[in-house]
């Protein structure tokens, strides 16, 4: 099972979430300044992954979907990643790098997967 993991850092909070072989498989999309509001950036992933779209970017003539969604685009590096927007467009997670567009689609599959049901692991 998938879980969250939220870390402190000097500037405020950060999420991770993380497949049950503890892979990184999705991370916040921004600096919390508290623990109720990254808190808060946790539970919209858990209940967006699930019901979101999914728009791949890199198809010419793609069809745009309603937030929220899975984004699939391509970085500056040529490599495939992910971002979810919540209904209102806020990016709220985000991926890493992948070199082939399949293994990017199984980052989406997984954050669906694992993120709903993901336990919260708060900094100690």
């Amino acid at each position: 099972m998938g879980k969250f993991v939220i870390n402190k850092t000097n500037t405020g909070f950060t999420y991770s979430l993380k497949a049950g072989n503890g892979e990184i498989i999705a991370i916040g999309g921004e600096v919390y300044n508290t623990l109720a509001s990254v808190k808060n950036g946790v539970e919209s992933v858990k209940k967006n992954a699930p019901i979101a779209g999914v728009e791949n970017q890199t198809e010419e003539g793609f069809k745009e979907e309603k937030n929220p969604k899975f984004e699939i685009y391509t970085d500056k590096k040529g490599e495939f990643r992910f971002r979810l927007k919540a209904r209102n467009g806020q990016v709220i997670a985000a991926s890493e790098g992948y070199k082939k567009i399949d293994s990017c689609k199984n980052g989406i599959e997984s954050v669906k997967k694992n993120a709903p049901d993901a336990e919260v692991v708060e900094p100690k």
